[in-house]
């Protein structure tokens, strides 16, 4: 693939400003008009947006700038070059896997494309519960159709790979709805490695969108740069304090480690993700008078049932992810049962081998039937119930952050029936065999014998096999300060000139993935801070 224009390389030869790892070292001191932390979903769309404005903009990214030069489709690469903690990211009981992007691109980089508006009833709750009364469809609208636009959001209309069309064959033959899921890409080329980035830049992630946009008006970028705390005085932050880093987090041995960056802007806004972006503040010590921060974060824990099939499956080509079904969310209501999303994921042999259960010849039968495999997974809509609170981000003794998320009763008897739901679609789609993701399961010849042993199984943490990629929560919205961390705005509610724009901002998870919602959502917010600090209208074209 090396005739691939690669736009990445082409704008640094026209001279964008990037520095940090190997571009050269940050400067020790930047003055800027807006600093943001991070790169991903939120801070992409805000660059683009603030530098428009002609703000000077810089852009505070951890993790390393590659580009599709380097996306080779290989795990063994992708994972410790691009993702949190070398996509082994843990909650701190570690009963849950945790996949995050870490690079340039954020996790845009290495998702799977689908692409959801936040449903109604997410929003209504919102208004319900959280007193976000200007959080409704008709006001998110327009910010949609924008970010939809620029980022070529649309149905995938080419048919399915089989992995795909398992679902929404054995979900037809139940009576169970399943719809195509729309995905940000252009030209794409139906290769199956998303989550590895991108090698023919067909995903309209921000490292092919919006931070190019705002490089080429002249933002800064710094890569392999952590931004640990602000400095706070009066209400305000004062300054923010970043280290160098190699690209595997550790902190840059060629830089005294008491030598630290210091960027003072007029406004800074913190994208930096669920987890890390409240870590931030935890560590900057942000007033929080009434103990929200770092609450409330979300996962959509997501449990998993895996097939064999006579037929090739091949789940690791084609389109990841285009067909779904909300049955399980749409039949019943939404501060009920926990309700769950069901699609069907790609699989690659690491990710495989490392999640499935067993060890042995029973590890190496699973392995063996790898190409005849197809898996579900089912995301449970955490935070919708008393039972379903979320979890807290904590600083472990080194300051990095850890997420506490319990599995409550409530969660585990949502995961018991997902597992079921699971089984019988892919009984219904002609499974020779069935295993629930479980550590006491063994593969199931029959829909009745999966039902009456999943039905017996214990549903405990780190005995049934958790997984999430979807992190939410932690800096949420409100309308009054007693319930969130954050205005409505996105404003701080205690800091007036700190702003916070990514998935962090949600007051439940979204019960659905969730990067557009954040695209729509941080565009309203973002183009409001653009009528705030410049004086003029913008939107995303």
């Amino acid at each position: 693939m090396s005739s691939i224009k690669d736009p990445i390389r082409d704008g640094l030869a026209r001279g964008w400003k990037v520095s940090g790892g190997a571009r050269g070292a940050v400067p020790a001191r930047i003055v800027c008009d807006v600093a943001i932390i991070g790169s991903g979903a939120g801070a992409g769309i805000t660059a683009e947006l603030l530098a428009r404005a002609g703000l000077r903009v810089v852009i505070i990214e951890e993790g390393p700038l590659k580009s599709s030069t380097d996306f080779n489709q290989k795990e063994s690469e992708a994972y410790p070059q691009l993702y949190q903690e070398s996509a082994a990211r843990k909650t701190e009981d570690k009963a849950i896997n945790i996949l995050q992007g870490r690079c340039v691109g954020g996790s845009t980089t290495v998702n799977w494309t689908s692409s959801f508006r936040t449903p109604a009833s997410t929003l209504t709750f919102w208004q319900d519960k959280f007193g976000l009364a200007d959080y409704t469809v008709d006001a998110l609208a327009p910010y949609f159709d924008q970010a939809e636009r620029r980022l070529n959001i649309a149905p995938w209309l080419v048919a399915p790979n089989e992995n795909n069309d398992l679902l929404r064959r054995g979900a037809a033959r139940l009576g169970i709805p399943a719809a195509a899921i729309s995905r940000n890409v252009k030209g794409c080329w139906n290769l199956g490695s998303c989550g590895l980035g991108c090698p023919t830049n067909a995903k309209q992630s921000m490292l092919v969108t919006t931070i190019p946009a705002a490089l080429d008006l002249g933002a800064q970028l710094l890569t392999e740069t952590r931004a640990e705390k602000f400095e706070l005085s009066n209400g305000r932050v004062t300054a923010l304090i970043c280290r160098s880093v190699m690209p595997n987090g550790a902190v840059a041995q060629s830089v005294p480690a008491q030598t630290a960056i210091k960027i003072v802007a007029k406004h800074y806004v913190l994208a930096g993700g669920a987890i890390n972006s409240p870590a931030v503040l935890l560590r900057s010590g942000a007033p929080d008078p009434h103990g929200r921060l770092g609450t409330r974060t979300f996962l959509h824990p997501v449990v998993m049932s895996s097939g064999v099939f006579d037929q090739k499956v091949e789940a690791w080509s084609g389109a990841p992810q285009t067909i779904y079904s909300d049955h399980f969310l749409e039949t019943q209501p939404i501060d009920g049962p926990i309700g769950y999303k069901l699609e069907a994921p790609p699989l690659h042999p690491v990710i495989f081998a490392s999640t499935v259960p067993g060890m042995g010849q029973g590890q190496h039968d699973l392995l063996t039937a790898f190409p005849h495999t197809h898996t579900l997974l089912a995301l449970l809509r955490d935070g919708f119930h008393d039972q379903s609170p979320g979890g807290k981000v904590k600083l472990r003794g080194d300051d990095s952050p850890v997420l506490d998320y319990p599995l409550t009763d409530y969660v585990l008897q949502g995961a018991r029936r997902a597992l079921l739901s699971m089984m019988e679609i892919q009984f219904a789609a002609g499974a020779k065999t069935v295993l629930p993701l479980h550590e006491m399961a063994t593969p199931y010849i029959s829909w009745a014998q999966a039902r009456d042993a999943v039905d017996a199984l214990p549903m405990q943490p780190r005995l049934t096999k958790f997984v999430s990629a979807h992190v939410m929560g932690g800096c949420g919205l409100a309308g009054t300060e007693k319930l969130g961390v954050t205005r409505p705005d996105g404003v701080h509610w205690q800091i007036d000139n700190l702003s916070i724009h990514d998935g962090s901002l949600f007051p439940t998870s979204i019960g659905a993935n969730p990067q557009l919602s954040i695209y729509g959502t941080v565009n309203r917010l973002a183009q409001g801070l653009v009528k705030k600090l410049a004086g003029q209208s913008a939107a995303l074209v």
